[in-house]
């Protein structure tokens, strides 16, 4: 099962984390150490564009649902159960910073969608 590093894949800060807002920040944003981030909103980035989105469901969450959904309702639940599998998202995202630098993120959906509505 493969699901999103939430790093930065290539560019500056390459092998840094890419974090979800919390932890008293209000935005995502990139750990670059221990007490210093970059924050990803309309401040800092220039631009960003979707390079990938991959959608994966989890096996083993279908076979789960199947087994249960299976045991409560017969064939129907069991096929219901399977095609309600949890969906795994990652999403490959380039960054221009309005300083000049160039980030290629691999990200979940959570983050995917913080970097969406603060770089609004």
């Amino acid at each position: 099962m493969s699901y999103a590093k939430n790093k930065v894949i290539a560019g500056a800060y390459e092998g840094k984390t890419v974090m979800a807002p919390g932890f008293g920040m209000k935005f995502p944003f990139i750990s670059t150490s221990l007490l210093k981030s970059i924050d990803l909103n309309t401040q800092t980035v220039e631009s960003y564009e979707i390079v990938t989105d991959e959608h994966r469901k989890s096996a083993a969450s279908g076979v789960g649902r199947g087994l249960i959904g299976g045991a409560l309702l017969g064939p129907l639940g069991l096929i219901a159960g399977a095609l309600s599998a949890e969906s795994n998202s990652s999403y490959t995202v380039a960054v221009q910073f309005k300083d000049g630098n160039k980030s290629l993120l691999e990200v979940d959906s959570s983050i995917y969608k913080a970097i969406v509505k603060s770089c609004f």
